[in-house]
């Protein structure tokens, strides 16, 4: 089966050809929009799905041409309908369900939060149980993942997502957009002392990162040097995950680990992940770093495993912008 995956759930336009029979990736075309968006320093919604618009088609023919099939020969459309930026999640939407009127083939709308969580087990059976921590610029939170479709959130960021910190850092530090990639290059450049931060004390799994962030700007308004600064937002960012994912761990009771969404792709956050898996000894699975991003891949993986348990959906299905994972 040859599944055509469709992300544009925040800024980034991507599509990708999945054969489900083999478990490979046939091809994941991506079109990022980080230079419309630099100038605001975070994702403008309007302008995201104005690009979505006039991207989709060439991005839609690219992913064609490198997999090397033809639009009659797909199967399957999958595309992310929910949670996400209403207007940019609506191009992508219509486009899928589009296609799959057109071709006569069956359309699943996938969960963006689950496409993420299952990212690494791309090609394969997810393992299940495991405990996944998705975290991206959207997105910060614990899940304890029983069987396909049957999930507990036990953990979430109660205000900023970790990677909408990070944006919000850069931007005070004038380093662009995005933030994630820029301080990660500075924080391994970095040779000097590391400032202290404070982490918040909220209880439980949940996260915040608005304390951080304001201590951060205190630190800079204080006259602390910006590669200092950054170097040590990270360090304490980074720590304040892994502090809670090994809470998780201790109190679930479940030792594989899933960790997927842009900010897994942060160097510093997936050394301090192998150390936790030796001295803890929990089986970890990382998203590979070419589906740590937004991508049709995860998507079109998490369609069809969706799609075999559930069957296809209506065409009249809608966009959501808000959808916790454990209310389907």
């Amino acid at each position: 089966m040859l599944v055509l995956g469709i992300d544009t759930s925040c800024d980034d336009t991507s599509v990708a050809v999945y054969r489900a029979d083999t478990g490979r990736v046939l091809s994941n075309v991506v079109s990022s929009q980080y230079e419309f968006h630099a100038p605001f320093g975070g994702v403008v919604p309007e302008v995201a799905a104005r690009r979505h618009a006039e991207q989709i088609d060439a991005v839609f023919n690219a992913a064609l041409k490198e997999a090397g099939v033809e639009p009659k020969e797909l199967n399957l459309v999958a595309t992310t309908n929910r949670p996400g930026l209403l207007p940019a999640l609506l191009v992508g939407l219509t486009f899928g369900k589009g296609l799959s009127f057109r071709l006569g083939i069956p359309f699943k709308a996938v969960h963006h939060i689950e496409a993420h969580l299952l990212s690494p087990f791309i090609g394969r059976e997810p393992p299940f149980p495991f405990i996944g921590l998705v975290v991206s610029g959207g997105h910060t939170v614990i899940v304890v993942a029983e069987k396909l479709g049957k999930y507990k959130v036990v953990g979430k960021t109660l205000d900023d997502a970790v990677g909408e910190a990070y944006d919000k850092v850069a931007k005070l530090l004038s380093l662009g957009y995005p933030g994630g990639p820029a301080i990660d290059r500075l924080y391994r450049s970095y040779r000097g002392e590391l400032l202290k931060l404070p982490k918040p004390k909220v209880k439980g799994l949940d996260f915040s990162f608005s304390g951080i962030k304001t201590a951060t700007r205190r630190l800079f308004e204080q006259g602390a040097p910006a590669v200092q600064v950054a170097a040590s937002f990270q360090e304490t960012a980074v720590d304040y995950l892994v502090e809670k994912l090994k809470k998780a761990v201790k109190e679930v009771g479940v030792k594989r680990v899933a960790v997927a969404g842009g900010v897994s792709a942060n160097s510093l956050l997936r050394e301090r992940l192998l150390t936790l898996k030796e001295e803890k000894g929990i089986e970890l699975h990382l998203a590979p770093l070419e589906f740590t991003s937004d991508n049709g891949a995860m998507v079109a993986y998490t369609g069809y495993l969706r799609f075999l348990l559930e069957g296809a959906d209506p065409l009249t299905v809608g966009a959501q912008a808000r959808s916790p994972i454990d209310e389907g």
